[in-house]
Formats: C-alpha cells, structure tokens, sequence
C-alpha cells in the first residue's frame, strides 16, 4: 500500500516545524514564569515573544535545512512505500525527544545560572565526567529521562493520523530543485538576518535572555568563546593607553628587579611601611583559600540573618574584612586567574584555559624565585579547566584529590573530596615545606559549595544534601576546623590567612553585569599580626596578589595591573566585572561596560547595586578601554610572561 503523495509539497514537514516552535515557546513561557513578573516586567512579556518567535524560526531555517535535502535527494521509488509513514513517526519520536531533553536541559541550566545556554554550557561538553556525575548525583536522572521518553511516545501516538497523512515531497525535478535551493537558502538567510546581539532589546537581562533560543545562544557561546579585544571592541591609541594606565598607578616595572633571590629580613624591613600598613610586621608565609561561589551576600557580616557562616563572622570580626570587594567573573577560572596572575579579565576565555599560559609573571612564579615554596591544593581532579597544566606551568607545586592518600578522605562527590578533608591534606603540604625551612605560598580551591551539595554527615545542623544553604554552613564549618588546627602549629603566628571568593554563586539579574551578582567578602586574617578592623575601600580580586607581596615586603607589587590596597589613594580605587562577552569598570558610583561592536554603556550604580542608563562619560570610558585593551594585548604579545 502506497501513501498519498501531497498536493502541497512542503506540508510533510509541517507536523516537526510545529513541534519545535510549540516546545521552544513554551519552554521560554515556563522559564518567564519561574523566573517572575518581579524580575521581568510583564510590559516587556511581548516584546521578549515577539523576539522569541524570531530567533525559534531562525534556528528552525537550520532544522529544516536537512529535511529539504533529503526531500531533494530521497529515490522517487522509496517514497510512496508502506514503510514511510512509520519512518515519520520514529523521526517524530526521536525529534520530539531531543527537543523535550533539551527543554529539560535549559531548566536545569537556568535553575542553576538564570540565563540560556552559554560558554559555560560549551565548557560542560569538554569535561563530560564532572558534568554527568553532578547530573547524576543533583538529579533523578533516570525518571526524568523516563518521562521525557513518555512525553515523546505520548505525543507521537495523539498526532499519529496527522504525521502519516501528511502525504511526501514531490518528486518532480522541479520541486526537487526547489527543495534543495531552500536547504541552502534557509539557513544562508538565517545566519545573515539573525545575530545574538538582537537579544538585546530591553534594559532587562532576564528578559534578554529569555527572548533568545538555547540553540542559538549555544553555537553563540561556542562560536565567541575566544574574542580578540582589537576587533570587537573599543579601542585607544596605545600610548594614549599607556599614558592613561600610568596616571592610575599602573606602572607594570620591569621583572628584572625580583628574578634574584629571596631578600634577606632587612631588605624586606625596609620595604615593609608600618605606617602605611596595618599590619605588625610582614607575615612569613600565606595561605590563601579561594571558596567556591561564596557570595557575600551569604555571611552574617554582610547582613544574612540566617546564621550559615558563624566561624566566618568570627574570623572577620577578629581579622580584617574587606566590604567592597567583586569578583572578576563568574567562573573558577577567572577567581583563579584574578588571584594569581592580577590581570583584568580578558574577553572570551579566562587565560588559565589558553594555551601559552606559562611562565606568566603570577605571584607564584615571583615568590618561587625568591626562595618560596608555592602550591596550588585543589579538592578535584585538577585536569578540570586546565588548573593543573596553568599552575604547574607557573612554579606552584599542584596537589590534587589524585595525591590524597585515600585513608584521608572521608567523604567526596563529583567535585572532589569534602573541604575538611582538602584541608587536612593541605596542613600536610604546609607542615612539610615548614619542615624543609621554607616559607610558603599555598593556594587552596575549595569544592563543597557547589552542586550537588553533598557532605559529611553530623557536621552542620542542615542534613546532606542540603541545598546552597547546607553547602554554605559546610564550607564554614570546614574553614573553622581548618584555622582550630592551624592555631596549633609552629608556623601560626607568622602567617597570613586570605579568605576570599572565587566568584558568587549567581551574577544574573536585571543587567548584564549587575554589581551585587560579583560581591565577594575578603578577609584577612593574621591574629599576631593584624589588628581586627574593616576596609571600605572599592577593591577588585586582581588587587590581591600586589597587596600580598606589598604586606609581605617583597618586591614585584608594582609588576601586576592590580594595585595594592594599602598604597593606592581612595580616587584611583576601582574594580573589574565581567562575563565572557561584556567587560564591566566600576569607578564610584559609575559602571563602565565595553562590549563587541565596540559598544560602550555607562550606568550609574544606588548604594543597592541597581543600576541606571547614565550619560556618557569619555574619561571612565578612556580608562576601562585603557585596563582592558592593554590586558589583552599583554598577553597576546607574552608581555605577562617573565
């Protein structure tokens, strides 16, 4: 029995053209529902669906791209034959499937980061191990998978009669030429009309974001995850650059003068200033905890009242807390980039993730030449992002859960061993450079907050899993455990304990770039050495490195973009924020924001974070384009190498 050919040619596509506009509208309806009228003005629901149907039809132009070309080229005699409309209905099924999984896969993602598929989905493809099991241990993977299965059958057999009575292509040569000119056409058409940066038509992220496609936000990100800062962006005469860098305290000396041996104690006296430090005498050594996605917004100290962080408050009650500090992205690897190389955030990928990363003028390649021993203890498996190639490649000395021996881990997940066990293998490490006469620099990556939230029992009064609030009152407990030991040991009192932030647990809100989704705490933390006090000064995660050899009187503070917080004047105090497109600069109570297209916005900042379209301003303008632009050309041309 043959199948009726159809008088309308395209029509057998019909039934999978409405299959995906329907899920892809209705995925974006449920995402602005979970997201909120609070968060997204219902005025801009139409404008963000209008846009929505644009981008799903310009996706749509690839989808069917295949289609044509196959009704082009399918043999005439095959496509009457029985067998065809039961070809339909499992092409239905399996379309139907992937659509409904990635329908699925973008509530997940937008659960977790509230914007569509980006670079960090990208990322997730290379690193298919961490990314599954935390998945896997996050998620009832198996009934989800199952109903999205059952979805699909559901819906194949309701429209059963409608997808095998859509009769085939025509076979006439006509029609066949016709099909295959689309196949091209479509998609050439698509890719000229149709540019992510149409999503940006309204001053509300949320909504932005919602009025792209997961597709074509995904081969976007793919497509952008390397962008070269003098093609795509606002740019300045270098020497009008250099000279705006100088006039802000960035003097990037030569490395000549710290590539010798450790200085002696009187050396460092003399560059140590306790009239412009607060501190006693310079710390011997330094163990700096970056912590994943630990907002600020989480701590007693910046207003939480819901007692997650009680040790943490304590530490900067007895320490020195720094109230204005931001992260300058949103991944580890920016947290990481920041706090060892002092770099502004390049466009794209962060610089731990590129090749030539090595030998790079980091604070652990300086402080190793001067007789350190630098270490870089991460709780995973440091293959992830690149960590163990870049600070390897940089004189950190890496120890990873790899080099834990197993007795000393007691509980781990996807991401790595639970914090208190990283720190009880990273006093291991700092006893032993202890023992060898040496002092050290030890960078330590925590792994507890994060997804799936998983932990030892008995610690915290919230049980495992036990959501971000339960991740959160883990880590603290984990660093209070680890500062109670610490006390006990020789080195104590000559050591400066950093405690800071990789990134927040979430930058989404209503701007690309909103302040508060990059405000990080800092705590210094050194009871014989420092004094207990606050800092309101505006300062950026690339200020830390210099302001570490600057209290520790060593030479080379003067090598990084960033400044020491303790000899920069109160007007050159700013910060840097970013994703991997937009590159924000925060100078009092203005942002900055440089984008592709050489695009420049300025916004003015309240006292909460909102922020507000301002008028121009051309020299917080010469100054962001100034940081950025010479950062990336810095790198490109191995001026950041040693």
């Amino acid at each position: 029995m043959k199948s009726r050919p159809s008088r309308f040619a395209p029509l057998p596509f019909l039934p999978y053209v409405v299959l995906f506009l329907v899920i892809a509208s209705l995925t974006r309806l449920a995402l602005a529902l979970q997201t909120g009228t609070d968060k997204i003005p219902l005025a801009l629901w139409p404008g963000l669906s209008l846009h929505g149907i644009g981008f799903d039809l310009a996706v749509l132009a690839w989808l069917l791209a295949p289609m044509l070309l196959w009704a082009a080229l399918w043999p005439a005699r095959w496509r009457n034959t029985r067998w065809q409309g039961g070809l339909r209905l499992a092409i239905f099924f399996l379309m139907a499937s992937v659509l409904l999984f990635g329908a699925l896969s973008e509530w997940v993602f937008w659960e977790e980061f509230e914007t569509r598929f980006n670079f960090i989905a990208v990322d997730y493809l290379v690193y298919t191990h961490e990314v599954i099991g935390n998945i896997v241990e996050s998620y009832p993977v198996a009934p989800l998978l199952a109903g999205v299965a059952a979805m699909a059958a559901l819906l194949t057999w309701l429209f059963r009669s409608g997808i095998r009575g859509t009769g085939v292509p025509a076979a006439q040569a006509g029609w066949r030429v016709l099909y295959a000119a689309l196949a091209f056409a479509l998609p050439a058409g698509s890719w000229h009309l149709a540019n992510i940066d149409q999503m940006l038509f309204s001053d509300n992220a949320y909504a932005n974001e919602l009025a792209g496609n997961g597709v074509m936000t995904f081969v976007a990100a793919f497509q952008r995850n390397e962008l070269d800062y003098e093609r795509f962006y606002a740019t300045l005469p270098p020497v009008q650059a250099d000279r705006i860098l100088a006039g802000l305290g960035v003097e990037r000396e030569p490395l000549s003068v710290v590539l010798r041996s450790r200085p002696d104690s009187e050396e460092k006296d003399e560059r140590f200033d306790p009239q412009r430090l607060p501190f006693k005498r310079p710390p011997k050594n330094v163990v700096l905890i970056s912590v994943e996605s630990l907002s600020a917004k989480f701590l007693g100290s910046f207003g939480n009242p819901a007692g997650l962080t009680p040790r943490l408050d304590a530490l900067a009650r007895d320490g020195l807390l720094f109230t204005r500090l931001y992260a300058t992205g949103t991944r580890t690897v920016r947290g990481l980039e920041a706090l060892s190389l002092g770099t502004p955030p390049i466009p794209g990928q962060a610089i731990v993730r590129r090749p030539g990363n090595e030998h790079l003028a980091t604070i652990g390649e300086i402080l190793r030449r001067q007789g350190y021993e630098t270490m870089f203890l991460y709780g995973g498996y440091g293959y992830f992002d690149n960590m163990n190639h870049y600070f390897a490649g940089n004189d950190y000395r890496v120890v990873d859960r790899t080099d834990f021996p197993k007795a000393s881990v007691g509980f781990a997940n996807v991401w790595g061993v639970a914090d208190e066990f990283l720190y009880d293998n990273s006093l291991a490490q700092l006893d032993r450079a202890y023992a060898a006469g040496k002092p050290f620099m030890a960078h330590i990556m925590t792994t507890s907050n994060h997804r799936p939230f998983t932990y030892p029992d008995g610690r915290i009064d919230i049980p495992s899993p036990g959501k971000r609030e339960g991740a959160v009152k883990y880590t603290d407990y984990a660093i209070g455990h680890f500062i109670d030991q610490a006390r006990s040991k020789p080195w104590f009192d000559e050591t400066l304990f950093v405690i800071v932030a990789d990134h927040c647990a979430s930058a989404a809100g209503r701007t690309k770039l909103p302040v508060p989704g990059y405000h990080i705490p800092l705590i210094f933390y050194a009871p014989a050495l420092l004094a207990p006090g606050r800092d309101d000064r505006l300062v950026s995660q690339i200020d830390i490195p210099p302001t570490l050899l600057d209290v520790m009187g060593l030479p080379g503070d003067d090598h990084f973009f960033g400044l020491s917080v303790f000899e920069t004047p109160q007007e050159k105090h700013r910060a840097f924020i970013s994703n991997y497109q937009e590159l924000g600069y925060l100078k009092g109570d203005r942002l900055v924001v440089l984008g592709p297209k050489q695009r420049v916005d300025i916004y003015a900042i309240d006292a909460d974070g909102n922020a507000t379209s301002a008028a121009p301003d051309p020299r917080l303008r010469d100054e962001a384009v100034a940081y950025y632009q010479t950062a990336f050309k810095a790198f490109k041309d191995g001026a950041l190498k040693l």
